[in-house]
């Protein structure tokens, strides 16, 4: 029996094409992102302590681990959240998970 590849899906809000990565379990859809030169801020580092990360999950999110209370809190923080909305730093893949993100508009700060 072989597991489907684990794949995260970018959805980008400028423009660009739609861009399909291979992940490791383990990583997080941060990870990912920056692995593969797509420009997701993560102010905090990547460790729940701010939301620059938000992303909206359009498919996949079963996968993903379950959205702690400190995650919420930092999504009610973010630009426009939604019922699909998680910070990207979160959501780490396991085996076979194949996932849709759409990376909303980015507002490059000071870099």
């Amino acid at each position: 029996m072989s597991v489907p590849a684990t794949t995260i899906t970018f959805q980008l809000s400028d423009g660009q094409p739609a861009q399909t990565h291979v992940a490791a379990p383990g990583e997080s859809v941060l990870d990912v992102a920056l692995n593969n030169g797509i420009q997701l801020q993560h102010n905090c580092g990547g460790v729940c302590g701010c939301s620059t990360c938000h992303v909206y999950i359009n498919s996949g999110g079963d996968d993903l681990p379950e959205i702690s209370d400190k995650e919420e809190d930092f999504i009610d923080r973010a630009e426009n959240p939604r019922i699909n909305s998680r910070l990207a730093c979160q959501c780490v893949v396991q085996a076979g998970t194949q996932a849709v993100v759409t990376v909303p508009p980015q507002h490059f700060l000071g870099h």
